[in-house]
């Protein structure tokens, strides 16, 4: 083999390597009765619903319609709703961002109990916050109590409406960053420093930058749960037509009164607008990252 005749020669050209692929087993069953059982799931739980309530849209013409939408009291209730909605999810936007950071960055005692709480709003019924609320918040109570000697009034306002939303929502914008920020390279922050950028570049290049479409999604659910929250805002907005009223207060009330096509329209309106949120939010998500992999 190593003789003249097999000079230069590969001794282990001729061996062959045959390797095994193993197929792992399947933890679920197949594709297709697996696929079978979520689409039923999803058509008894999602889609039949909402199919229940396209259904009383559908009864409403278009001039019907308009004319429920177009009424003050609606169109009062609605404004009460999304600039409340918007407010407080812009807050949850940065104090989500500022929480998320904390709970991922540092390592302080408590650290895990503050996590938890994160939690609460999840877990907490949303009248039993709405009681707290109120409690907090009255002109009776702990703060309410303190604020009302500046003649600051928050329980029964619109100011309280926005506290209740940011309180039911905000985890869902920690949430979102939260798994965001863990996946941040620290060299590439190291990376900054040495190159000499200031604290503004770092963030904004290197932080900021990688997590738009986090901050983008827990923007976007958090907004869409303020949208439609009920039990904790009924107890402390004070439901005054015209004034503190919300939106879904409002359909409620048309179900007390038989009018089932028009809180069909004004919970139609609502669903329409969360659906074209998200699907916004989900293009705009696409466009980033592949605008963040090319730049990248």
């Amino acid at each position: 083999m190593f003789g003249p005749e097999g000079a230069g020669r590969n001794p282990y050209r001729s061996i062959t390597v045959v390797s095994l692929t193993r197929t792992a087993p399947r933890v679920l069953p197949g594709f297709s009765l697996s696929l079978g059982v979520t689409l039923l799931f999803v058509t008894l739980i999602i889609l039949l619903p909402l199919s229940g309530l396209m259904w009383q849209l559908a009864q409403l013409s278009p001039a019907d319609y308009i004319k429920v939408m177009t009424s003050r009291r609606v169109l009062v209730a609605l404004k009460v709703t999304l600039s409340a909605a918007a407010l407080a999810t812009l807050i949850n936007a940065v104090f989500g961002l500022l929480l998320a950071w904390v709970l991922v960055r540092y390592r302080f005692w408590g650290r895990g109990t503050l996590d938890a709480l994160v939690d609460i709003p999840f877990a907490l019924p949303t009248a039993v916050a709405g009681i707290a609320l109120v409690a907090l918040y009255d002109k009776s109570g702990w703060i309410g109590g303190m604020l009302a000697e500046f003649d600051i009034k928050i329980a029964y306002t619109w100011w309280g409406i926005v506290i209740a939303m940011v309180f039911t929502s905000v985890p869902f914008a920690v949430r979102a960053i939260q798994p965001a920020i863990e996946e941040l390279d620290h060299d590439e922050e190291a990376a900054a420093l040495t190159l000499g950028a200031s604290g503004l570049q770092r963030f904004v290049r290197v932080i900021l930058r990688p997590l738009l479409p986090a901050i983008l999604t827990g923007v976007a659910l958090s907004f869409v749960r303020s949208l439609g929250e009920f039990g904790a805002v009924i107890f402390i907005a004070g439901n005054l037509p015209f004034k503190t009223e919300i939106a879904s207060l409002l359909i409620l009330i048309r179900l007390d009164e038989f009018d089932y096509p028009a809180a069909a329209a004004i919970a139609g309106s609502l669903l329409g607008l969360s659906l074209l949120l998200l699907i916004v939010v989900n293009l705009v998500q696409t466009r980033l990252y592949r605008y963040l992999r090319t730049e990248g």
